[in-house]
């Protein structure tokens, strides 16, 4: 009788499995086929979430790599990203900048050189998180893996966590308005979306403004904190600036909604190391709070402006993907 029964179990997961696009290993669901979005149970949830990562990254597996003129990856086809998938030649770049080498303060301990040591993957480590909202992922030779898969680089790149490394982003909008503070409509219908956008001091890319989580900081705090640095140029504010600044948006950037929380296609990611985020989006229906800021680009960013929303704009790492979800969360157009 047990007997029947598994066979009936295997025949059922395998068919669910093939619908979905799920590989299998023995009876262990190991990964999904390009375009399906990944379900994920996470810390303190009752309920699976629909939001993260699913399908190959790409800006992860750009030919040079971030901040070099000369560290080449190893070139991966898609048919070879997963890591079920045999690919005996591959032999990834191995690399890691000298800064994150010298032992920053947000960066961990170099354990390929024997300098320290982690063993608490896949769990909160003193206050650092080591959880990937993408879920449990694979650690292999004390090194973990990527849950997307290759990258054609190894090591840590310009990253300072081994394994994820959190980051936080605030989708801040308001509506795009006439001279005569109408609405303007796209050639949907819909009332046009514009988003405040930061040009990174590092690519030139434009992106949206946000930054690292630091180990025992709330994802809330991280989120006023870079707003206000990025956007608002705050770290070169008066006392009394900074005040006033504060009491701005204290409020308006605490009544947000998630609209993304997962891995994120970015170009530093490598084997061992890879961006995640929790994006957030607030927006000012009538223009009358963060739509009236004076827009002040500091920190990391060299520009700052309210930028159109569309599905032609071409964002850093997964960031288009992000505004995509905060434009259906108001059914603006896209």
């Amino acid at each position: 009788m047990l007997t029947v029964v598994f066979i009936v179990w295997c025949y059922v997961r395998d068919a669910v499995g093939s619908i979905l696009g799920w590989t299998t290993n023995g009876n262990r669901m190991i990964g999904f086929s390009n375009g399906v979005r990944r379900l994920s149970i996470k810390i303190g949830q009752t309920k699976p979430s629909k939001m993260s990562f699913g399908g190959l990254h790409c800006k992860a597996r750009c030919e040079i790599y971030p901040r070099t003129k000369d560290v080449k990856r190893f070139k991966v086809p898609d048919d070879k990203v997963r890591w079920n998938v045999p690919f005996p030649e591959y032999s990834p770049t191995t690399f890691t900048t000298e800064t994150v080498l010298s032992g920053p303060y947000y960066a961990d301990p170099d354990i390929c050189s024997g300098k320290g040591e982690i063993t608490k993957w896949n769990e909160i480590d003193g206050k650092v998180s080591r959880v990937s909202f993408e879920g449990k992922y694979e650690v292999v030779d004390g090194l973990p893996l990527n849950p997307v898969g290759r990258t054609g680089l190894k090591h840590r790149g310009c990253l300072g966590r081994w394994g994820p490394n959190h980051a936080a982003d605030p989708i801040v909008t308001r509506w795009k308005r006439t001279d005569d503070d109408e609405i303007v409509k796209g050639e949907d219908g819909k009332p046009v979306m514009e988003f405040v956008s930061i040009q990174r001091r590092d690519n030139g890319e434009w992106a949206i403004p946000g930054g690292m989580v630091e180990p025992g900081s709330l994802v809330s705090a991280t989120i006023k904190q870079e707003f206000g640095e990025e956007a608002m140029n705050s770290l070169e504010m008066s006392e009394e600036e900074k005040k006033e600044m504060h009491d701005k948006i204290e409020d308006f950037l605490s009544h947000g909604d998630k609209v993304y929380e997962g891995y994120v296609d970015d170009p530093r990611n490598t084997d061992n190391a890879w961006m995640e985020t929790t994006a957030y989006h607030f927006h000012d229906d009538d223009g009358t709070k963060v739509g009236q800021f004076n827009l002040h680009a500091g920190d990391d960013a060299m520009a700052v402006q309210w930028m159109v929303c569309n599905s032609s704009i071409n964002l850093y790492a997964s960031h288009t993907s992000f505004l995509q979800q905060a434009a259906k969360r108001i059914d603006a157009s896209w």
